[in-house]
This record gives C-alpha cells, sequence and structure tokens, in this order.
C-alpha cells in the first residue's frame, strides 16, 4: 500500500488508468474505455450482494482466471505489477464512490455527493483544430455520460439474477424507474448544444437537458443503493428432500420399512 493508498484518484491517476486500459485492448479490441467501467463500478456498489474482482474481471475486462497469464480468447495483464497498479486504483476510486453514495446529502453541489468521472468527448475534439479532428467516418461520438450509462446496465444485465426486482410492486416500481432515468442517459443527447464542458470557450457540445438526465441518473444511482442495501443479498430457497412414504424403503439403508425406522 501506498502513502496514497486512501486519498481521492487524481487526474494524473485517471490518465494511469487510461494508459492500463489500452495497454489491454492492444491484445483485446473489446475491453471499454474507463468511463464504461466507472458506470460498472457504480452497479457493482450498488447490487445486492457483494461481486469480488475474480468475477467482475473477466466480465468486463475479458481476462483468463489469472488475469496475468497470456490466454488466446481474451486479455491479460502485462505483468503482476501492472494488474496489482491497476487494483489498487481501482480500489481506491472504489472507496471514494462508495463514501460519496453512503453521503447523506440533499444536493449534488455538495462536495460529498457522487459525481462520475466523464468526458466530453465530444468537447474535447470540438476544442481541437479542425485539420487536427480525428475521423470518424461517420460515426457521432459518444454524448456525454453515455459510456457510463452504459457500463452501468450492463453489469444489471450480466448479473441479473441479482438485480430481479422483489414480489413488492412498490418497491419493484422504484427500481424500474431508477434503471429508467440511468437508461434515458444511454440515448443520444438530443438537445441544443449550450455547453462545452471540455474548455469553456469552445463550440458547445452538451445540452441542458442532457445535465438535467445525468442528474436524475446520479440521484437513481442513489436510490438503487439505498433499496438493494435494505434488501440485502438474495436468500435461497431451502430446498428439502421429498420425505419417503410410510411403506418406502427406509433411506438410511437399514432395510426397514419407512414407517419402522426414522419414520416411527
Amino acid at each position: 500500500m501506498t502513502p496514497d493508498s486512501d486519498s481521492p484518484l487524481q487526474a494524473s491517476d485517471f490518465d494511469e488508468l487510461d494508459a492500463i486500459l489500452v495497454d489491454l485492448a492492444s491484445r483485446d479490441d473489446a475491453v471499454p474505455p474507463w468511463e464504461f467501467l466507472e458506470g460498472a463500478m457504480a452497479a457493482l456498489i450498488c447490487t445486492r450482494r457483494p461481486i469480488e474482482a475474480s468475477e467482475w474481471m473477466p466480465a468486463l475486462l475479458g481476462t483468463g482466471p489469472l488475469p496475468t497469464v497470456p490466454h488466446g480468447d481474451g486479455t491479460h495483464f502485462p505483468s503482476t505489477e501492472r494488474y496489482e497498479r491497476f487494483m489498487a486504483l481501482w480500489a481506491r476510486r472504489e472507496a471514494e464512490v462508495r463514501a460519496a453514495l453512503l453521503a447523506d446529502v440533499d444536493s449534488l453541489a455538495d462536495e460529498r455527493s457522487y459525481h462520475p468521472e466523464l468526458v466530453d468527448l465530444r468537447g474535447a475534439v470540438a476544442a481541437m483544430p479542425e485539420a487536427e479532428r480525428p475521423r470518424t467516418d461517420g460515426e457521432p461520438l459518444p454524448a456525454f455520460g453515455q459510456a457510463w450509462a452504459e457500463g452501468f446496465l450492463a453489469v444489471v444485465e450480466l448479473w441479473e439474477d441479482d438485480w430481479v426486482p422483489p414480489r413488492d410492486k412498490e418497491t419493484a416500481g422504484w427500481i424500474h424507474d431508477a434503471l429508467d432515468a440511468i437508461a434515458a442517459v444511454v440515448e443520444d443527447d438530443r438537445g441544443t448544444p449550450e455547453l462545452n464542458l471540455h474548455e469553456e470557450e469552445a463550440p458547445p457540445s452538451v445540452s441542458q437537458a442532457r445535465l438535467d438526465e445525468l442528474d436524475a441518473a446520479i440521484w437513481a444511482v442513489y436510490e438503487l443503493r439505498r433499496i438493494w442495501t435494505s434488501l440485502g443479498p438474495r436468500s435461497e430457497p431451502v430446498r428439502q428432500a421429498a420425505t419417503p412414504g410410510r411403506n418406502d424403503p427406509c433411506p438410511c439403508g437399514s432395510g426397514k420399512k419407512y414407517k419402522k425406522c426414522h419414520g416411527a
């Protein structure tokens, strides 16, 4: 553990995470960017049972059982040191997000509230000289917050058994509404761009409607964490072995009828 192990991640730390993920993506282009994993992390924190790294890492990053061992179908970390560094940065960010979601806040302006680490990619490109802008081959760049919401819902889908709503209709309705609020951010930003969140003086790239949708999605994360924490992990139904008939052989192997042995 390093001296900064309990401190919030800084810009340089997120840059390091990006570099690690770019390296992983060189082995498997399905490795997602950090913003996707930021959303996935929030969903893992909200999930009603703890999901260990050995379970989420293969699902989200495509690693094998041993993440530093090369394998043909998927990706791997280049070294144990690189893997441990990724996990240390993950743990710091996870502690920060968990604390924010546990904080009793009334406003997202509260410095204790949860603020996803998001990138205004459209704004960053709009701020570049036209000759230097990357080619997109007609594909639109992700809208602000879109990858974060996709990461959150990916966890809901991958661990769908843990996200099955309870039988209580009111609680199930709350969960449904919260997930709908997050799903709204998966859609494109169709509002009129008013702000550039990458560079204030650059052409606008994000609408106020999208910022309002994102605020609603963050409050939905708070709601989901509250609901699943109060419900706790799912309890598996107790399955009892069928009771033998009175005239059946006793399952203990005595050779007697059940009614004359353990059924007496």
